[in-house]
């Protein structure tokens, strides 16, 4: 072990880098330094140990995860470059890496299309013949379960508990032979057809053995059935030592709800006997007096692996709770505090951050916050490119500008409906695989006339002719340089597809307003973009140019400078992120913990409390140097005042004396404080 990295690691943090004699489990506490781990490892890997970087996998739950742990491992290499050739990516874009090289392999043609949660809830909404919202979301979430835990339509069906669970099973058969059809799989599928091939396919399971020699896994307690067996068949066989690294926390599993399994923690060791467990305690984030109360409320949970937090931190401030009266007062009250703190100790906006259970509760803690002039940003809010009605006019450009780009083929000729339906996609998807060509290709081909009535066949090829003729407008040398003017072609195209009408059809008055105001906005901004406004260099760009640019903008998006302003996000997006001062509000039965299924078993009812208890473990754990912790006596919901208890985790997080909450009167004493700072500030120098 002369070769023992030089790098400033604690003794158990360097013991699981140096660790390569088999399979290991790190136990990584909140704040416990678990990139650190990673990318230390893999450099340890490359530079001491002579490993092939081509052959170490590294895969994460997030692309952003895994674009900052490539760059930290870039910064550890000798040769830099030598991290570009490591595969570090979510376990979904190794699927897609698998799917690509070996899609004839699960009768998939090479050019086979990815849909999205919206193109998916177009086939279910059809299939299921409803257009119940909930309904169709409802199917969604039961097959999305169904395929991450490798249960097949047949099963599902037969282990229906009732009609409405028998129906969804009904509607996943039928959804996968729509998917298989149409040559295009879903976000699900793309771990579930690679665990399938490995399965049934073993020369191809050896040769992406011998191609992954090591895999490392972040937040390993959050794989479901699916990527847990994607790793079983990557590191078991070829009668070699299985050789991983995987680092988990069982205390911050949080995703039981889409199918993540903490037993996977659990069966790591049934599976793998010689599995080396060590564990990361120290935490490099939080004040003694936030890890106590973290530990003191986990203590409740049944535990997977023992472990405990320490800190050499200090004790740090005592964790404040404050009684509201209701949520008006929570979020005022929040929001006086927070810039009392700024004013005072000079803080940046950044440092604050502001954590709820649910989206339901942001509008108000918003209000507060602008009524006070503080600039914030919500972290698990919808982006502008993700809104349906932005997509779907995207869906046009990118067909525009690649004709073999299917999802968008399916989702612009369905949207507006122009008289094609699904029997006619499921056929022309059919043809497509048998000329191993795109659904635009095949509409245009010979020999499709035998497959399709003239009633089919004439709306898809006059929707193919009007891309074609766009197309052709768009590319054409033009007065300026190359290309008919952009605002024109947009206009044209906007026109042709009677957008708003569809709207207006398709959705209430308001709603469809809605929309169409995010329509113009986005149509506007790209014909500003097409007048050379905004840019640097003022160059026209042409309709080609622009969709370009908004597809890298939509993938970009979010890795702008983040902006100095206090962080509101749920609970469950601020995970794997630190805040110096964190206020966690509306810990209130009913809220968190959530209020589950009335109806529930006692073992359903005490797995969920299990994982609310977690959830408020993660939330506790963000915070640097400073908690507060807010309930209300009385809350509005669905418009009543309804009167509240304190969360049972409060309790549970056995506070000194000095942490009781204060008495009412000094609740507003930050007001006070305030109303003096800028009166002071205010007093103009003598």
């Amino acid at each position: 072990m002369s070769n023992a990295p030089k790098f400033g690691l604690n003794g158990p943090q360097s013991e699981a880098v140096l660790y390569l004699d088999g399979p290991c489990l790190v136990l990584a506490g909140a704040g416990s330094g678990k990139t650190r781990v990673i990318t230390q490892k893999i450099a340890y890997m490359i530079e001491d140990r002579g490993y092939d970087p081509r052959t170490i996998a590294a895969l994460t739950f997030t692309n952003k995860a895994a674009v900052e742990m490539q760059e930290r491992i870039g910064k550890l290499l000798k040769q830099p470059k030598q991290a570009k050739q490591l595969t570090v990516s979510t376990f979904h874009s190794l699927g897609v890496k698998i799917l690509r090289q070996e899609a004839a392999g699960v009768g998939l043609k090479d050019k086979f299309s990815i849909m999205d949660s919206d193109d998916c809830y177009t086939v279910v909404s059809d299939l299921a013949i409803t257009t119940d919202k909930q309904e169709i979301r409802r199917i969604q979430t039961a097959i999305s379960l169904w395929k991450n835990g490798l249960v097949d339509p047949e099963v599902a069906i037969r282990n229906a508990k009732d009609e409405d669970e028998a129906q969804a099973a009904r509607v996943y058969r039928s959804y996968l032979a729509t998917l298989q059809a149409y040559q295009a799989v879903d976000f699900d599928d793309l771990i579930r057809l690679p665990v399938e091939l490995f399965r049934n396919n073993e020369p191809i399971r050896d040769r992406w053995q011998r191609r992954l020699r090591y895999l490392l896994m972040d937040e390993y307690q959050d794989t479901n059935t699916c990527q847990y067996e994607l790793v079983k068949l990557l590191v078991t066989g070829l009668g070699k030592k299985p050789m991983f690294t995987a680092v988990g926390d069982d205390d911050q599993a949080i995703y039981a709800w889409r199918g993540a399994s903490v037993e996977n923690l659990k069966t790591l060791q049934t599976d793998f006997p010689d599995l080396q467990v060590i564990k990361l305690e120290q935490n490099y984030r939080s004040t003694t007096r936030i890890l106590q109360a973290a530990n003191a409320v986990i203590g409740n949970n049944p535990k997977l692996f023992e472990k405990s937090l320490w800190s050499e931190h200090g004790l740090g401030e005592p964790i404040q709770v404050l009684g509201m009266q209701n949520d008006d007062q929570e979020a005022d009250q929040v929001a006086i505090m927070i810039s009392a703190d700024h004013f005072q100790r000079k803080n940046k906006w950044s440092d604050f951050a502001i954590l709820y259970r649910g989206n339901h509760q942001a509008r108000v803690i918003e209000q507060a916050l602008r009524k006070e002039r503080i600039p914030y940003t919500i972290s698990g809010g919808q982006s502008f490119f993700d809104k349906a009605e932005i997509k779907d006019i995207i869906a046009y450009l990118r067909l525009i500008a690649n004709q073999d780009d299917d999802p968008a083929f399916i989702r612009a000729i369905t949207t507006p409906k122009r008289g094609v339906g699904m029997t006619t996609l499921e056929k022309l998807g059919e043809f497509s695989k048998q000329w191993n060509c795109s659904l635009f290709e095949a509409a245009l081909k010979g020999g499709i006339e035998a497959t399709l009535q003239d009633r089919q066949l004439i709306p898809l090829r006059e929707f193919c002719h009007w891309i074609n003729a766009l197309e052709d407008r768009a590319t054409r040398p033009g007065p300026s340089g190359s290309g008919d003017n952009a605002a024109e072609l947009l206009d044209d195209m906007m026109k042709e597809i009677n957008y708003e009408h569809y709207l207006y059809e398709s959705f209430d008055d308001r709603a469809a307003q809605g929309k169409w105001q995010n329509v113009l906005e986005f149509t506007n901004w790209l014909k500003d973009r097409g007048r050379g406004g905004r840019e640097r260099d003022g160059e026209e760009k042409n309709l080609l140019e622009l969709t370009q640019m908004v597809a890298l903008m939509s993938m970009l998006e979010g890795q702008d400078e983040e902006p100095d302003a206090v962080r509101m996000s749920t609970l469950h997006a601020s995970k794997g992120l630190e805040y110096p001062h964190v206020y966690l509000v509306g810990c209130e039965e009913g809220i968190l913990p959530h209020k589950g299924d009335p109806d529930a078993s006692v073992e359903s009812i005490a797995a969920r409390i299990q994982e609310e208890r977690r959830l408020m473990y993660v939330g506790i754990t963000r915070a640097q140097r400073s908690l507060h912790i807010t309930w209300c006596k009385r809350r509005k919901r669905a418009g009543e005042l309804v009167n509240c208890e304190p969360s049972r985790f409060i309790k549970e997080m056995a506070l000194d004396e000095g942490d009781a909450p204060p008495k009412e009167t000094e609740v507003l004493t930050p007001k006070e404080r305030l109303a003096n700072l800028k009166a002071l500030l205010a007093t103009p120098k003598a």
